[in-house]
């Protein structure tokens, strides 16, 4: 499997600032993971920015159309503020973006969005999608506005079933609530990096297993 070139950035830009490690690591679910992705390690305006690129250049090369993107609270803030910057340059078109606010504001402009009108379709960007929890809560947010969620698109794809489930939490997006869904990379897109990469190669193995053990069909 070749990797894009955003694809093979975001891999390298991750593990130099920390956010992607391989090892042991004990998940949430207590399974025992070969790697580890925290999207909160790009915390700097350089990392932010190579980030975002790797966003707007998946979005240009898929199908992908939106009339807002939409950050859910915390780290889906920064990720659209940065986003729609990336993709106004390079497009040349001025590209809306709003979040949420966890509590409503109860003055002032009030309410819980901020940002542009919600209208028409929506692209949701976030880091991961663990349970598919923020999605949800995200489509009831927007349940008065004009738009609806078209698409999501999040770095990591962990194409993993979650405990005592079929499906991932992707997929569950997708096929419950017909949203298209989209990734930066995937388990598979790390196993081809591991595969070609010699500092990675060693946890091949582990990967290998755990996608056998744990992944989707």
């Amino acid at each position: 499997m070749a990797l894009n070139t955003y694809q093979l950035k975001f891999i390298e830009l991750a593990q130099q600032v920390n956010a992607l490690s391989f090892g042991e690591f004990t998940l949430k679910s207590g399974r025992i993971s070969p790697y580890f992705f925290n999207a909160g390690q790009f915390a700097t305006g350089k990392s932010l920015w190579h980030l975002a690129e790797c966003y707007a250049d998946k979005i240009l090369e898929s199908p992908i159309t939106f009339d807002v993107i939409f950050g859910p609270a915390y780290k889906g803030i920064p990720l659209a503020t940065a986003i729609a910057i990336i993709l106004s340059q390079k497009t040349g078109q001025d590209i809306p973006w709003a979040f949420n606010r966890k509590e409503a504001k109860d003055h002032g402009e009030g309410g819980s969005i901020v940002g542009s009108p919600i209208r028409g379709k929506v692209l949701v960007v976030d880091d991961v999608i663990t349970a598919g929890t923020a999605i949800k809560e995200t489509m009831a947010l927007l349940a008065d506005s004009e738009g609806d969620i078209s698409d999501v698109l999040v770095a990591l794809d962990r194409q993993e079933v979650a405990p005592n489930q079929t499906q991932s939490a992707i997929q569950m997006i997708a096929t419950q609530y017909h949203i298209n869904t989209h990734a930066i990379i995937t388990l598979d897109d790390l196993i081809a990096f591991a595969n070609q990469d010699a500092h990675s190669q060693n946890y091949l193995p582990e990967l290998t297993a755990y996608r056998q053990q744990y992944g989707i069909k």
